[in-house]
């Protein structure tokens, strides 16, 4: 809010605006109707790859779109909330965006600085360009129509009307952070660093330290692995089952082949060949503390939507002890004079470490500015439509956007020749 100019008395009287002055302005400004502005097609909220997709599948069906996105750039989650050595978990060719391979000499496992150079290529070739620092409010429908409400950075509040909306802000939106006795105390007295693997970036800081690492999916067992590479001693929490398979098959992707038998083959008979050859390839880990589920790999990613653990080298590391396998933290205690923080652990032991990395996860936040079901197959009738919201990841997206692209560019025609 620009500061309201000192308005200048006859002689030398100046009057300085009070608190209360600062206080009334405000409420006045809060009370004025929004800047609204209407949206010729589709407005799509995230610029992250699902809502890149669905703007280019959108204007190939000459639909128009407007795309907003609360960061200052796109893909804000590959940009500022991975990890350095941070690869695709999945071939290459199950993670491109619609109507752009990628580059033949990028590798099968594209680094995070090679996907990011993928969406910004991606960007300016189908020139998308996202309304930047835009916050979303909320979301409602009114009248036929949806009035999303926004505060764009440097424009003030805005009310985009539009009549279709597209939800693309992905199921990791914010990080989450489980409610731990301790945690908070932890964090606030400064005695150890804690950290999510949103902010975790490299190992190095970490050189020689003592490393709790709470969660063992694939950004457990990653960041585990580069705090390894980096000399530090990480111990991760392990609190339930997990599925852990090798990344690949005799050269082939554990995905890819799973993906193929699953064609022909029954899910339950597809997961014992998947655990028979997970056996094979990296030995009984329940030994290590790592619980398999009663349910396969693939029945329980369809029932529950848990993704198995895909191997890159960490079994290893706790096959040899360098990652040391620990269950579920009970709560955190002040550390004494030598160490940060302890950690007590459910079957009574004690854990002292230097610092803590807590690979818990993300959340959507749409449930905060936009009320009701987001999922409701009715919602696309008024509407509303998601993309990467189905469990399945950038392995998914593709279809997604290319679905409701049609869907929208089918609406629009008809709409064109009405008019």
């Amino acid at each position: 809010m620009a500061q309201e100019e000192a308005a200048v008395a006859p002689a030398t009287m100046v009057h300085v605006p009070s608190k209360d002055d600062a206080s009334r302005r405000s409420n006045q400004q809060q009370q004025q109707p929004p800047q609204q502005y209407w949206v010729n097609g589709a407005l799509i909220i995230g610029a992250g790859p699902a809502g890149l997709a669905v703007a280019v599948c959108l204007r190939e069906q000459g639909v128009p779109s407007v795309v907003l996105e609360r960061a200052g750039c796109i893909a804000p989650l590959w940009q500022h909330r991975t990890y350095a050595r941070l690869k695709l978990h999945l071939p290459k060719r199950f993670c491109e965006l619609p109507l752009a391979p990628f580059p033949p000499h990028f590798p099968e496992y594209p680094s995070r600085c090679q996907f990011l150079s993928y969406l910004h290529a991606y960007a300016r070739r189908f020139a998308v360009a996202p309304h930047f620092r835009a916050t979303v409010a909320s979301a409602r429908r009114d009248r036929g129509v949806w009035r999303v409400d926004a505060h764009v950075a440097g424009r003030g509040h805005i009310q985009y009307v539009c009549q279709w909306l597209v939800v693309a802000t992905g199921e990791n939106a914010e990080p989450f952070v489980p409610d731990i006795e301790g945690l908070r105390r932890c964090i606030s007295t400064g005695r150890a660093p804690v950290a999510h693997a949103a902010e975790y970036r490299s190992g190095e800081p970490l050189r020689g330290k003592r490393v709790l690492v709470v969660g063992c999916g694939n950004s457990g067992m990653e960041v585990c692995l580069d705090l390894c590479h980096h000399g530090a001693s990480p111990s991760m929490v392990v609190r339930g089952a997990v599925h852990v398979l090798p990344r690949e098959v005799l050269g082939r992707s554990t995905f890819a082949v799973s993906a193929a038998m699953a064609r022909w083959l029954p899910l339950w008979l597809v997961d014992r060949v998947l655990l028979a050859v997970a056996a094979l390839a990296l030995g009984d880990v329940e030994r290590y503390g790592l619980r398999r589920p009663a349910l396969g790999p693939l029945e329980l990613k369809k029932k529950e939507g848990r993704t198995p653990v895909l191997d890159i080298g960490a079994v290893d590391k706790i096959r040899s002890g360098q990652i040391k396998v620990v269950p579920e933290v009970r709560r955190f205690l002040p550390g004494g004079a030598a160490v940060g923080v302890a950690a007590e652990l459910v079957d009574g032991s004690v854990v002292e470490v230097d610092a803590v990395v807590l690979a818990t996860g993300y959340r959507s936040n749409v449930a905060s500015w936009l009320k009701g079901q987001v999922n409701a197959a009715e919602e696309e009738c008024r509407g509303l439509y998601t993309v990467g919201f189905t469990g399945r990841g950038l392995a998914g997206i593709a279809e997604e956007a290319i679905r409701i692209a049609g869907v929208l560019g089918k609406a629009w025609r008809r709409q064109m020749e009405i008019n």
